[in-house]
C-alpha cells in the first residue's frame, strides 16, 4: 500500500501523474464504485468508469450519486493537479446536470474534469461525463477551496 494524498510530497501533477502511470494507488472512492484515473495534465484530468448494477437505482438506471461521485473526483482532482505541495484543497460546491440515463449498456464512461479558473484561494472547475459513444451524459460545475498544508 502506498500514502495518501494526506502524505503527499511532490506537486500535485506529479502526484496524480504517479496514480495515472500505475505507481501508487488511484483514488480510493474509484476503487469502490469503479473508475480510475487515465489521464492528467495541469489543471485537467480524465477518468474512467463502469459502473455495474450495483450502481443501480430501483427505476432501472445508475443511481446519480455514482455520476456525482465521480464528477466531483475529476473537479477536484483538476484542482490538485495546479497545486505546489504546500498547499491543500477541499470541494465547496458541485452543481450537476443530468442529461441522458446511464445504464451498463452506456460502456465505459469517462468524466473529464478542468479548471477553469484558478486563483489563490478558490478554483472554479467544470466536468463532463460521457458515454463510450461520446455523448453527454452529465455536466457539472463546482469550486475548490485552496489553503496551506499543515
Amino acid at each position: 500500500m502506498t500514502a495518501g494524498v494526506a502524505e503527499r510530497t511532490t506537486s500535485g501533477l506529479e502526484y496524480l501523474q504517479q496514480i495515472a502511470r500505475g505507481e501508487i494507488a488511484g483514488v480510493p472512492i474509484g476503487d469502490t464504485l469503479g473508475f480510475r484515473l487515465v489521464e492528467v495534465e495541469r489543471g485537467r484530468v480524465a477518468l474512467l468508469g463502469n459502473p455495474d448494477r450495483r450502481s443501480y437505482n430501483l427505476i432501472g438506471t445508475v443511481h446519480g450519486g455514482w455520476a456525482a461521485a465521480i464528477l466531483d473526483s475529476a473537479l477536484a482532482l483538476a484542482t490538485l493537479s495546479t497545486l505546489e505541495p504546500s498547499q491543500a484543497f477541499t470541494t465547496v460546491d458541485i452543481r450537476i446536470n443530468y442529461l441522458r440515463p446511464i445504464t451498463v449498456e452506456s460502456g465505459e464512461i469517462r468524466a473529464e474534469g478542468r479548471v477553469l479558473q484558478g486563483g489563490r484561494r478558490l478554483a472554479y472547475c467544470e466536468a463532463k461525463l460521457t458515454d463510450s459513444a461520446g455523448k453527454l451524459l452529465a455536466h457539472g460545475t463546482g469550486s475548490c477551496l485552496i489553503f496551506p498544508r499543515e
